[in-house]
């Protein structure tokens, strides 16, 4: 990559990692670059965080009944099929451009997380829930109880997977809708000026927030699982 952006004219077209970490010291001080971090990171992890809930308690609902699996089977299929682009598009028409990465990160985060939850709801131990019954013991520590704790492992390794997935699409979702003081913005700005080190800086940035949440979130995940059982 160094010597690439060495050779005259190469610079346009790449960046040497030593341009991209200068470019990103330039950036760090200015009230800017921190507004355009948060104002994405709060879109993008808060569309990620709707899409837990979403599809938590969806799962949790379809666990027992095959005929809501079947009616949700046919979206979270086209969801994971259709290209990221096509749904971009088509919810611009819907939505403006600050609320378009929130939708389409909890869009691609939904199926994975839907999709692993079941699957572990489905392997709940009967016997147990049988116990449950005869005994009486309350909802909440059923919940507690039992389904957390063979639910949240799968939980888990679908939040590792959708935290790297909701990071492209929403930065994706900024790139085309171009909200105002956001990391996408940014990324397009620098296409558009051949400003070769802001891009690389900037996906420096999109790298480590995407690897900063998830071992904070993850390691919540892991807490919750020292804690949830009988």
């Amino acid at each position: 990559m160094a010597l690439a952006a060495a050779v005259p004219g190469g610079a346009l077209l790449l960046a040497s990692p030593l341009q991209a970490a200068l470019r990103l010291l330039e950036l760090l001080p200015s009230t800017a670059f921190w507004r355009a971090v948060g104002n994405s990171s709060a879109r993008i992890f808060g569309g990620f965080l709707m899409a837990c809930a979403l599809g938590t308690l969806l799962a949790a609902l379809a666990a027992g009944r095959p005929w809501l699996q079947d009616l949700l089977a046919p979206p979270v299929a086209a969801v994971k099929a259709a290209p990221v682009a096509s749904f971009i598009i088509l919810a611009l028409v819907w939505l403006d451009a600050e609320s378009l990465s929130r939708f389409i990160s909890a869009l691609m985060v939904f199926p994975p997380v839907y999709l692993n939850v079941l699957a572990g709801l489905r392997e709940t131990d009967p016997k147990l829930l049988e116990l449950a019954r005869v005994y009486r013991i309350p909802l909440g520590r059923r919940i507690w109880g039992i389904y957390a704790p063979q639910a949240l492992p799968y939980f888990r390794s679908a939040s590792s997977l959708a935290l790297g997935l909701c990071w492209k699409a929403g930065t994706a979702a900024e790139v085309i809708g171009l909200p105002p003081g956001t990391i996408g913005e940014r990324l397009y700005t620098a296409k558009i000026y051949l400003q070769t080190p802001d891009l690389f800086a900037w996906t420096a940035v999109i790298l480590a927030l995407a690897a900063v949440f998830e071992r904070l979130f993850l390691a919540a995940v892991d807490g919750l699982m020292g804690k949830a059982g009988p």
